[in-house]
């Protein structure tokens, strides 16, 4: 099932001037259905499935990951791309109507704390909502990926 939206010209305000384009169910504020797997292939797939413009976010976080992180791990959790190191997982990228969620595990520990506190993922989570690939602080967020890097969440509740 899928749902139109107008997507806006550039330059132009009104989506109404803006002809539809068609999001899967999925896309329409949650993040999509893609199904759990470990690897690269699975977080390629997934990518390759975004309309734009949250596809070319994810792939610029993708190479920037591949940069930032040292023996880089990616798999699909909960509908969205995880990546994460040996000993643990660092942070996801999902994909949301208009925008990509790009969320830190262990968010509270990170210096500056991002910006963004979502729903539903956890007390430490934090992050930032990206609407276009001329949002991506290259910087910022390779120092937030390199730190999340050192301290990886391997899972589990706290004993």
């Amino acid at each position: 099932m899928t749902r139109a939206i107008r997507q806006p010209k550039k330059g132009v305000v009104s989506a109404e001037s803006a002809p539809p384009i068609q999001l899967p169910a999925a896309m329409t504020g949650k993040a999509s259905g893609a199904k759990a797997a470990t690897g690269d292939k699975p977080v390629f797939a997934y990518i390759a499935s975004l309309p734009e413009p949250q596809r070319g976010i994810a792939e610029r976080i993708d190479s920037l990951a591949v940069k930032s992180l040292p023996g880089l791990q990616r798999a699909v959790k909960w509908g969205m791309a995880y990546y994460g190191v040996e000993g643990g997982w660092c942070f996801s990228s999902g994909a949301f109507i208009g925008h990509l969620k790009l969320m830190f595990i262990r968010g509270t520990e990170l210096k500056p704390e991002p910006p963004v506190t979502p729903i539903g993922m956890g007390k430490s989570t934090r992050g930032v909502e990206l609407a276009s690939v001329e949002e991506i602080d290259e910087g910022r967020l390779g120092a937030w990926m390199q730190q999340a890097a050192r301290m990886p969440f391997a899972g589990g509740k706290k004993r």
